[in-house]
């Protein structure tokens, strides 16, 4: 079972001056308020190190993929191909940030990888401030957290900018009307660029438009990088004709696919981290994936004949791929934990998130603490 540390509650206000309105479970709370999980520096150090090792191996998988012409395998859209091959060869240090969702690393269970969100990731005004906000108003004396995450992001937003256009490149920061955390999310990734002295400005994704291979923003004023906070695989109408830089770069689709669970398999059969995944079922009991499936949806849970467990959603479209299962460390309750560790240049930060077997959008966000 996880440790804890009891901490004083956060309150509300707080937490609505800084913008985080957008999620509530049924009773009203989605941030457990009062406690933190204790890691030891060991853990978080294999949190790092595990983190640091699955980068690596994904981008042997990634060029593995783009060498052998395995873009169906993984449910990449035809349009998107060239793109993807062409950020792979002129933009690999423009990966902004990903985050790792693994399983263990606590209560003395092994670290699995159980998929890399790479292209759109959330969780990060959650992993970023929150757990800071929590510790650093605790009354606490060790207030020590392996949380860099929001310097992590401003340094490489400025090593994006030095590396390709110079350090006074202009960032265009975008996502869709309507959804509250997104928004949140990319006017925070906007704030880390900024606080490092960078050029940058927010419009949503419907005020924007294209021009002579320019991204213009509703005042037509041009960029010279652009953040999505939208899925590569639902970009079908791209076909790679920009001028301007988009972050992140077309090839972070290719780790945002679980089919790179099974050519990760393949190529790593014998790294600590990785789960038997195959495009397959397996014999061993297994969960059942979809290529670009989030936040839960569209999951089987199956061992032998018998479906042990299954989620509805919107993602059915997709190929499956098929990945051994592991139990998630749980507590008194039977509530599940699973730890979310962030990317930015290199691992920079670790929370976790509770709830069923199968983690949803209802599941709930946990701060931590190196003891």
């Amino acid at each position: 079972m996880p440790k804890f540390i009891a901490i004083e509650p956060l309150e509300r206000e707080p937490l609505d001056k800084i913008g985080f309105t957008w999620h509530k479970d049924e009773d009203g709370e989605y941030i457990i308020k009062d406690k933190l999980i204790a890691l030891s520096e060991v853990e978080a150090e294999a949190y790092y190190k595990a983190a640091d090792e699955l980068y690596t191996m994904y981008e042997a998988g990634a060029e593995y993929v783009i060498k052998n012409s395995l873009f169906e395998l993984l449910d990449i859209p035809s349009n998107l191909i060239a793109p993807i091959k062409k950020s792979w060869r002129d933009e690999r240090e423009n990966h902004l940030y990903g985050r790792f969702d693994l399983s263990g690393g606590i209560d003395k269970q092994p670290i699995k990888l159980i998929e890399f969100n790479a292209d759109t990731p959330t969780l990060l005004l959650e992993s970023s401030v929150i757990q800071w906000m929590l510790l650093e108003s605790s009354s606490l004396e060790n207030k020590k957290q392996f949380n860099s995450i929001y310097e992590a992001i401003g340094e490489k937003a400025v090593a994006i900018s030095k590396g390709d256009r110079g350090e006074y490149s202009k960032f265009l920061f975008s996502c869709v009307k309507d959804i509250e955390e997104e928004t949140n999310t990319t006017k925070l990734l906007e704030q880390m660029a900024k606080d490092r002295g960078l050029l940058t400005h927010f419009s949503f994704l419907e005020d924007i438009a294209f021009d002579n291979g320019a991204v213009l923003d509703e005042s037509e004023k041009a960029y010279d990088f652009w953040f999505k906070l939208y899925p590569w695989e639902d970009m079908l109408a791209f076909d790679g004709k920009l001028n301007t830089k988009v972050l992140n770069p077309a090839f972070t689709l290719l780790y945002q696919s679980k089919g790179m669970l099974a050519i990760l398999y393949k190529l790593f059969p014998d790294s600590p981290y990785l789960l038997k995944s195959s495009f397959e079922p397996i014999q061993e009991k297994y969960v059942k994936k979809r290529m670009f499936g989030r936040e839960g949806a569209n999951i089987d849970i199956v061992e032998g004949e018998a479906l042990l467990l299954s989620t509805e959603g919107i993602y059915e479209e997709y190929s499956a791929v098929y990945q051994e299962y592991v139990d998630f460390v749980r507590d008194e309750a039977g509530l599940y934990y699973q730890a979310g560790v962030f990317y930015s240049g290199k691992p920079c930060g670790v929370g976790f998130r509770r709830g069923a077997e199968i983690l949803d959008d209802m599941s709930q966000f946990v701060g931590h603490l190196i003891e």
